[in-house]
């Protein structure tokens, strides 16, 4: 019997650079000097190795040094960054044997596969793979070519008159408006509950004022259930104008950006369109919301779309989680154009500012949760944990770990599902909808013992216990189901949220069973055989929950090591509240997601303050 170990054979220095276990797929077998050593401290995965090697095979690049930045490179990318810092790849870990900066620096910069056409960029002193160097440096020409354009022409006195009707108060919403009307591109950012949405649709009552044919407009998001909330929103404001500004501006449709753009399947991963340089979008304004969710790629598609005379409005949150997808460019406009405008301070005649205008004033919610939201977006971790500890009515802690019980979660969860169940039984779709966004539990991570999975199982365990949910069949009456994929067909979006009920006719309930959701302010159900793509919803990634509210949230906070344990992410879930939010975890953790910015690499802000 052969018991040679098959890393020695496949090629690893010596046995104690690698894991003792052959069969680890987290390790690349073929691996050898550094990168057979990053691998199994865990720096690298086996698909970053593969790549590098791959790369550096196809590329006649040897030097063990340049395919490490490769494999980092290739790691930073799927952690959302589009670029990295050598020298923050070496802070992460300084125990691995890096190699000298300075001649780590020299070695890239001189290597076959960053100079020429290679696959590699060396920019502002950042490693890119090319393809994200040639987006970020698109996307930053396209935003200053629109910010150095002449500025639209406006009839000044007819501005005026509309912005004093629609923002009768010289608020932030107003100043929006104003930089929509005199700026090729906006970027309006804001927390939860500023009115961004109502800001929206009272914006383009302004722009369809002016004189001239009445503008086409396209409203979109990056998925399809932000766009018809997006869409019923603005609906909902405009039904409020007065009849003539109702008739101009017409029936405002929203879709997903990829919808927009004209979706090309099998082009690429869904990274080209028909709509581009050559074929552009016919519209004269377009306003895209929840563009914290918006990737690089997606941005650069969408810029390059637009006719040079379409007005661009950029709605979002900088301060949420970004997209699942490499990049923050919400963040970085932000920031970015800020700082331009800064260095800059006399805008071209005619414009207004940087073309950023946040909105600070919260109208939906306060007390507890605004306080805490707050400190935790600026980072201070004191004031947050008084706030936490304070025993206010809307916002609690539990500690597992010093031996809090999970009676009140129980409790909500309990409650609720049973209010569920009833209103289900009874046919009674709004109430059952109403039930299921009383109180959600928020999670982190997908799977492991703070994840979705395990809490579902929980809450199942608990429903079961209390008889609130009895079932052995797929479909039962109060499922809380949860949209995988988007069905256009119907109507239905990932990550929208509904109910099976009983189905119910003049004379009542009828004994079938139907699946309920809210769109467009209505009421909607469908056939359990209809539908597809659909799972059990006891609890939700906080990723998914943007863009959602519910009255009660608890967030189950990961332990302290977790790299999805970040600010952004304890800030988007405590915005998902109305009434009452509850963290459950330990004070270590919520200390540890404060301090933790989610750190994605990318030279993007520095350009567009540069004006480069």
């Amino acid at each position: 019997m052969n018991t040679t170990n098959p890393l020695l054979a496949a090629g690893a220095a010596t046995a104690d650079d690698r894991l003792t276990d052959p069969w680890d797929a987290s390790l690349a077998l073929g691996a050898t000097g550094l990168l057979a050593v990053f691998n199994a401290a865990g720096m690298i995965t086996a698909a970053d190795v593969h790549v590098a090697t791959s790369v550096g095979r196809l590329g006649n690049e040897a030097d063990e040094t340049v395919l490490l930045a490769v494999a980092l490179a290739v790691r930073g990318l799927r952690q959302g960054s589009v670029c990295i810092d050598l020298g923050e790849q070496i802070r992460i870990d300084p125990t691995l044997p890096w190699p000298d900066l300075v001649d780590w620096y020299e070695t890239v910069q001189a290597s076959v596969l960053t100079t020429g056409n290679g696959p590699l960029r060396w920019d502002l002193d950042l490693l890119y793979l090319d393809r994200y160097w040639r987006q970020e440096v698109q996307v930053c020409f396209d935003l200053l070519d629109r910010a150095t354009r002449p500025p639209p022409t406006v009839d000044a006195a007819r501005l005026a008159a509309a912005l004093d009707r629609h923002f009768p108060d010289r608020s932030e919403q107003r100043q929006a408006a104003e930089v929509a009307a005199r700026r090729w591109t906006t970027v309006l950012g804001g927390g939860p509950g500023t009115g961004k949405t109502t800001t929206i649709a009272r914006l383009l009552a302004v722009l369809i004022d002016q004189p001239g044919p009445a503008p086409r407009v396209a409203l979109a998001a990056p998925t399809g259930k932000a766009a018809a909330r997006m869409q019923e929103a603005v609906q909902e404001v405009q039904s409020r104008f007065a009849p003539t500004e109702r008739d101009r501006l017409g029936t405002v449709t929203a879709s997903t950006l990829h919808r927009l753009l004209g979706s090309r399947p099998g082009s690429g991963f869904g990274t080209r369109f028909a709509h581009d340089r050559h074929n552009r979008l016919p519209y004269d304004i377009v306003v895209v919301d929840e563009t914290s969710m918006v990737s690089l790629t997606l941005m650069a598609r969408l810029l390059e779309a637009l006719r040079p005379e379409t007005r661009l409005v950029l709605v979002g949150d900088p301060d949420q989680l970004a997209s699942v997808e490499a990049g923050a460019v919400l963040a970085d406009l932000v920031a970015g154009l800020t700082q331009r405008e800064q260095r800059t301070p006399a805008p071209a005649a005619g414009q207004v500012g940087s073309g950023v205008v946040m909105l600070t004033r919260i109208h939906r919610f306060g007390g507890g949760i605004a306080e805490l939201a707050h400190a935790v977006r600026d980072g201070d971790a004191d004031e947050a944990l008084d706030i936490l500890l304070s025993e206010l009515d809307d916002v609690s802690f539990i500690d597992p770990d010093a031996g809090d019980d999970l009676d009140d979660v129980r409790t909500d969860v309990t409650t609720s599902a049973a209010a569920l169940r009833d209103a289900a039984a009874d046919g009674d779709a709004p109430a059952a909808l109403d039930a299921l966004d009383r109180h959600r539990v928020l999670c982190a991570h997908r799977t492991g013992p703070y994840g979705v999975e395990d809490w579902s199982r929980r809450i199942e365990r608990w429903l079961a216990e209390s008889r609130s949910a009895t079932h052995q069949a797929e479909w039962y009456l109060g499922r809380p189901v949860l949209v995988t994929a988007n069905d256009y067909l119907l109507g239905l979006y990932n990550g929208d949220t509904g109910v099976v009920v009983a189905g119910s006719g003049p004379d009542g309930p009828t004994g079938d069973l139907r699946v309920a959701f809210r769109r467009q302010g209505t009421v909607v159900t469908f056939a359990p055989s209809r539908l597809s793509g659909l799972q059990t919803v006891h609890a939700m990634t906080v990723h998914r929950s943007q863009g959602s509210q519910f009255d009660h949230v608890t967030l189950v906070l990961p332990e302290p090591d977790s790299p999805l344990l970040t600010r952004e992410m304890l800030y988007t879930a405590l915005t998902r509240a109305r009434g009452h939010v509850r963290l459950l975890g330990t004070e270590e953790s919520f200390r540890e997601a404060i301090a933790r910015r989610a750190a994605r690499a990318s030279g993007l802000r520095e350009r567009l303050a540069a004006g480069r």
